[in-house]
């Protein structure tokens, strides 16, 4: 284990991914990621065993494997110089969360809609989530990139941090690469729901409290914006479950219900219509306008701050009982 071991590892991480984002002139950790997947899906599935357990097995060996990983790059940079190790971690853990690059696909979709029309719009959301664009209308471009904000300020902000606060860089990429295998076979369709079940079910567990902390996250956040935190948390409360996901309602409602629109309803994916519960429900006639979109990255940006702010507070706390 490598605990954080200064205060200023996370808000350094934190804030070189607020300036820079991914760039493209750093190899990033999760194309590696994918390509192990792929490189090592054929080869798991050959195995004489039931596909849900090759699938398991598979998931385990994957996240095993970038833990040591990582662990293995600490433990070098550690023996070499203690401040090599400590920029090693900041850059693995700023690595591993994406608040810049999240605010920018999704003002790309609204940008796309105001300059380009609805079809290039339909085109950049079409790069940030899994249901089919083509026949969205206008509002239904902007309710995906607004949902897209919500989910993934838990898949890439909160959870990372929240991960690296307990283990250290080598967690986060552990929890990196759980995030990866579920969006890469974690889907419910012939070629996954066996081989994709466990990577979907880890999924699931790892971002189970750090989805229920982002509700937290939005609350405090909002109170900056408007003070609505107690409309927050009774519509996280409601309609939290409203979702096939165990997790993604929480993060949802709570932005649903701080912007006052509707999230959820019918999508389509794979060509099949798939009927999801309506979350906040009483905002169903409120437009979604262009706005909406900067409104939901601004609230964002807020809210990883609050856990940023969390996980330090929880990393001073297990450097404590270590």
């Amino acid at each position: 284990m490598f605990p954080i071991s200064e205060w200023y590892i996370l808000p350094a991480a934190f804030l070189l991914d607020l300036l820079l984002g991914d760039p493209a002139y750093i190899p990033h950790p999760v194309c590696w990621m994918g390509s192990l997947i792929t490189w090592a899906e054929d080869r798991f599935r050959k195995l004489k065993i039931p596909t849900v357990l090759a699938g398991g097995f598979f998931a385990l060996a994957m996240v095993l494997t970038v833990w040591l990983a990582a662990t293995l790059v600490m433990t070098v940079a550690t023996l070499v110089h203690v401040d090599l190790a400590r920029v090693m971690e900041i850059v693995m853990i700023w690595l591993a969360i994406s608040t810049r690059s999240l605010k920018q696909a999704a003002l790309a979709v609204s940008d796309a809609l105001r300059m380009g029309g609805l079809e290039a719009a339909r085109k950049k959301v079409g790069m940030i989530v899994g249901r089919d664009t083509s026949e969205l209308d206008e509002r239904g471009v902007l309710k995906a990139a607004v949902e897209t904000v919500a989910e993934n300020l838990v898949d890439g902000v909160i959870s990372p941090l929240f991960f690296a606060a307990i283990g250290g860089a080598p967690l986060a990429m552990a929890y990196k690469m759980i995030n990866t295998l579920d969006s890469m076979v974690g889907y419910r369709n012939e070629k996954y729901i066996l081989f994709g079940k466990v990577s979907a079910r880890l999924d699931d567990v790892a971002n189970f409290i750090p989805a229920r902390l982002s509700v937290v996250c939005v609350a405090l956040a909002n109170l900056g914006l408007e003070k609505r935190w107690k409309e927050i948390f009774s519509s996280a409360w409601r309609d939290g479950r409203n979702h096939l996901s165990p997790n993604a309602g929480f993060p949802e409602s709570s932005f649903a219900e701080a912007l006052r629109v509707t999230m959820g309803g019918p999508s389509i994916y794979f060509g099949k219509v798939v009927e999801k519960p309506y979350i906040c429900e009483a905002y169903k006639e409120n437009p979604y306008v262009p706005s909406t979109v900067e409104a939901a990255c601004r609230l964002m940006v807020w809210a990883a701050a609050v856990s940023l702010v969390g996980s330090m507070t929880l990393a001073h706390l297990m450097n404590m009982l270590t």
